[in-house]
């Protein structure tokens, strides 16, 4: 089948340019010169050899001669044979997915299958083959360097009558390319000259495109970056110039031609840009410029979708969790005491009174302590933040557990804080890494610098100032914790 046109367009098309600029002649000119020169060739008596690749020309130049000599009863005594034992395997194959044939082979199977011929036969080997008469050999490979093609030819190229078809592309250096230049003489593969007197035709039926097919398909696609390989330096520099040329003078179309040479990377630089599609409740709402829209954005295949997350279950499979975290504390203190530490640790912190009458905390907002015989018990809903708010509750009920009269007395006495700086860049440190953090010359702020964001901390005031809020939040409760800490009580 032909190349398919993809239902997008593709930001980078890499395309081959085998052929250059060259222009292939029409489909039906090629098939009547091919089968009228191997006719030619037999009917003068001559042997006709045609090199092959041993998968797609073959088949499709069997599939020509088959039908030819269908329809040309004198040429039924003229064998033809296809000398490949890849080639053999390779027809199986044909035979079997005929639905990956294109629709004239998919009608014609209806019939009866067009890869079981019927005046074509495998020939195993050269000695098997009895070359008595005029006959059509196809055998590989298709360059001939080597091989039955090459044998078969230092046996029939002395000969007027008979003659080669080279029916497909040539590298540069081979003898299928030498020979589309007609020499007097050639090479064999023991080193003798021999005069070369047979006739060579080229009739191309390569699977590569030409000028035409590959500038359509450019031309329908419209990439804007097209990549040229499998091609010789020339070939590719001349479709290139050609491509530039094409579309130099369109303004509708921004296409840039690489050709790099072997092993040389290209790369392409694009602007990431992604559209999210509003749904749900946030959608509700008419957005506002320079207002931060917060959601969960979801990926269904190349779309993205921004919903609440209480949508969740309306536009999608996925539902939303909560993890409780608790712990037990042993506490044997008075609850009030505990009530001036926590405010000592976060300012204002609501009481409250559970079922059963039992008292509780709220510290940050976030965290409940709840009052248990001998004992409180620690809750809160489970994040990165919380978590560190629930590690200075939990610092601090064990700090006034293991000594509670000191707590009480440090409320009557101004605290020693002289080594507030130098355990908080112990802390700081042990957090974030020594490189990370550092003291000015005055000695009055220290810095942290995080992911290229910098919070400063004023050892004066104790206030940090970042303009990412995640860090100076992060910062500023390591600064409160420690600096409570050192004073439990005080007030």
């Amino acid at each position: 089948m032909a190349a398919e046109i993809p239902s997008i367009s593709p930001d980078v098309l890499i395309i081959e340019s085998t052929y250059g600029t060259h222009i292939h002649e029409k489909r039906e000119d090629r098939e009547n010169r091919f089968t009228s020169t191997v006719h030619d060739i037999v009917n003068r008596g001559g042997r006709c050899l045609i090199p092959v690749f041993a998968l797609g020309r073959a088949q499709e130049l069997l599939l020509i001669l088959d039908e030819y000599w269908q329809n040309h009863p004198e040429l039924h005594d003229v064998p033809i044979y296809y000398a490949s034992h890849l080639a053999k395997k390779c027809m199986s194959v044909f035979q079997t997915y005929v639905n990956a044939m294109n629709e004239k082979i998919k009608k014609q199977i209806a019939i009866s299958n067009p890869f079981v011929f019927k005046h074509i036969s495998n020939l195993k080997g050269i000695d098997q083959f009895d070359d008595i008469g005029p006959s059509v050999v196809m055998a590989s490979p298709g360059m001939m360097q080597s091989g039955l093609s090459r044998e078969l030819f230092e046996q029939w190229c002395t000969d007027r009558r008979n003659g080669v078809i080279i029916a497909g592309y040539c590298v540069e250096g081979t003898l299928a390319k030498t020979l589309m230049s007609e020499p007097e003489e050639i090479a064999t593969m023991t080193g003798q000259k021999i005069p070369r007197k047979c006739s060579v035709d080229y009739i191309s039926f390569s699977a590569h495109t030409d000028f035409e097919q590959t500038s359509e398909f450019i031309r329908i696609l419209k990439p804007p970056h097209i990549v040229l390989v499998h091609g010789e330096q020339n070939e590719m520099g001349r479709l290139k110039a050609a491509l530039i040329r094409e579309y130099e003078d369109n303004p509708d179309a921004s296409v840039v031609v690489h050709n790099p040479p072997n092993t040389q990377s290209v790369e392409l630089y694009f602007r990431g840009e992604k559209m999210a599609k509003v749904m749900g409740s946030l959608a509700a709402e008419k957005p506002e410029h320079g207002k931060p829209l917060s959601g969960i954005l979801i990926k269904r295949g190349f779309n993205y979708h921004l919903i609440a997350p209480d949508d969740l279950q309306n536009y999608t499979e996925l539902s939303t969790s909560v993890l409780t975290q608790k712990q037990t504390v042993a506490f044997h203190g008075a609850f009030s005491l505990l009530l001036q530490c926590m405010e000592n640790l976060a300012g204002e912190v609501e009481q409250l009174t559970l079922q059963g009458g039992k008292l509780a905390l709220k510290v940050f907002k976030t965290v409940t302590v709840v009052q248990e015989k001998r004992s409180v018990v620690v809750e809160w809903m489970a994040n990165p933040v919380n978590d560190m708010y629930a590690d200075a509750v939990l610092a601090v009920i064990l700090q006034v557990e293991s000594n509670p009269t000191a707590f009480q007395a440090a409320r009557a006495k101004k605290p020693d804080i002289s080594q507030f700086p130098e355990r908080l860049m112990k802390l700081l440190n042990g957090t974030y890494g020594e490189d990370a953090v550092t003291r000015t010359t005055k000695g009055d702020q220290i810095s942290v610098k995080l992911d290229g964001q910098t919070a400063v901390i004023d050892l004066e005031t104790l206030e940090v100032e970042c303009p990412d809020e995640s860090l100076q939040s992060h910062v500023a409760c390591a600064v409160k914790r420690l600096h409570n800490t050192m004073v439990p009580c005080h007030s």
